[in-house]
């Protein structure tokens, strides 16, 4: 939606061309604090799209008729508009201080001051910075160039560097530094705290669910990773903890980390061919290896006693288990449906080992 951004990837391009590829096994992360509330610079959205419905101009005019923007269409152009309010962007300021205190790492505010809308928004980030104790904090503001290029030779070097957005670029960095890291946005996590205390855990979807959703139906055979969906709970355990005083939800998130760490590490993530365990089985193992972590956890007795048995049968039944899951791979399944699936069908089709299922039902 906005080609003024296309300098970061020339950025990207250049740095590459000059210093070789990124290694993923060294290089640094860039996490994103994306403003994003009360539908702040949400581009396309409905109630600011139209269809011109005759050549002219659009413009906004303000309370006191002065236009403060106005583009000359023709008939049929979609014209679009986006609206930021003054409190999100306190609120971002705020999680943008809070991350940097967090973290220790350098903070970038990713705003060009040439630009009318950035620096509109950038009078707003500086009034709001000197709310907040920013000492020996280093923040900074950079063209989304330049804030690119700094980023870069940071991640080389194995270092992190927040990157603070607006909606657009959120969306752009949010795909490019997880594929250059990872090869994908889904095994990204997302962690968007909402105004009023909630919190947004998502995962990317790796561009591709409808190939997923093909091949599935095709060969019975989902190649979809859940790493992301396993990451956005444990967090979402993690906030439930310390938001509501919940020790239990803690260390289910703490054993779900270490599942899910153990998952990458034994590599039982879907493989993209037949033959190979597929989400099925991902899900298999990382129950396998959650209920290992609860039996063996102290904190919480309760539920160690609870999945002592749980691990135990979990483990002992694995051959039996991923046998089941593998042996309905290759020919087409019917879930009743591509955009809505019959809940019975699809549930039937995703649950086709009896001995796991057995074993999960009686929880």
């Amino acid at each position: 939606p906005d080609s003024s951004y296309a300098g970061v990837y020339q950025a990207t391009l250049d740095f590459c061309r000059q210093n070789g590829a990124l290694d993923p096994t060294t290089m640094g992360s860039v996490p994103n604090v994306g403003l994003m509330a009360q539908k702040a610079e949400e581009y396309g959205s409905h109630d600011k799209t139209f269809e011109a419905p005759a050549a002219g101009t659009i413009r906004i005019v303000d309370g006191n008729g002065n236009a403060l923007t106005e583009h000359t269409v023709d008939a049929g152009d979609i014209w679009r508009a986006c609206q930021t309010k003054d409190e999100p962007i306190r609120d971002w300021v705020k999680l943008a201080v809070k991350r940097a205190r967090a973290t220790g790492v350098p903070t970038v505010f990713w705003l060009d001051e040439t630009r009318a809308h950035d620096a509109q928004i950038l009078l707003k980030v500086k009034t709001y910075l000197q709310d907040h104790d920013t000492s020996g904090l280093d923040i900074k503001v950079l063209a989304p160039a330049e804030a690119c290029a700094f980023s870069l030779a940071r991640i080389k070097d194995g270092l992190d560097t927040i990157s603070v957005t607006g909606n657009v670029l959120r969306d752009y960095l949010t795909d490019l530094f997880p594929i250059l890291e990872v090869g994908t946005s889904a095994k990204m996590l997302s962690i968007v705290p909402l105004m009023n205390g909630g919190g947004l855990f998502e995962t990317g979807a790796g561009g591709s669910a409808p190939k997923h959703v093909q091949q599935f139906e095709a060969e019975n055979y989902l190649r979809w990773d859940s790493l992301g969906e396993f990451l956005a709970l444990a967090v979402s355990l993690e906030h439930l903890s310390e938001t509501q005083d919940n020790p239990r939800a803690k260390v289910l998130a703490s054993t779900l980390d270490q599942a899910t760490g153990r998952l990458l590490q034994e590599n039982k993530s879907p493989t993209r061919r037949l033959g190979g365990i597929d989400n099925r089985g991902s899900q298999y193992y990382l129950a396998s290896f959650w209920a290992e972590a609860l039996a063996q956890q102290n904190e919480d007795a309760e539920l160690k006693t609870q999945f002592s048995p749980i691990s135990v049968q979990l483990s002992t039944a694995e051959d039996a288990v991923v046998a089941e899951l593998n042996g309905v791979q290759g020919s087409a399944v019917d879930v009743g449906g591509y955009f809505q699936p019959d809940e019975a069908k699809a549930t039937a089709a995703m649950r086709p080992s009896s001995t796991f299922n057995a074993i999960i039902d009686a929880i």
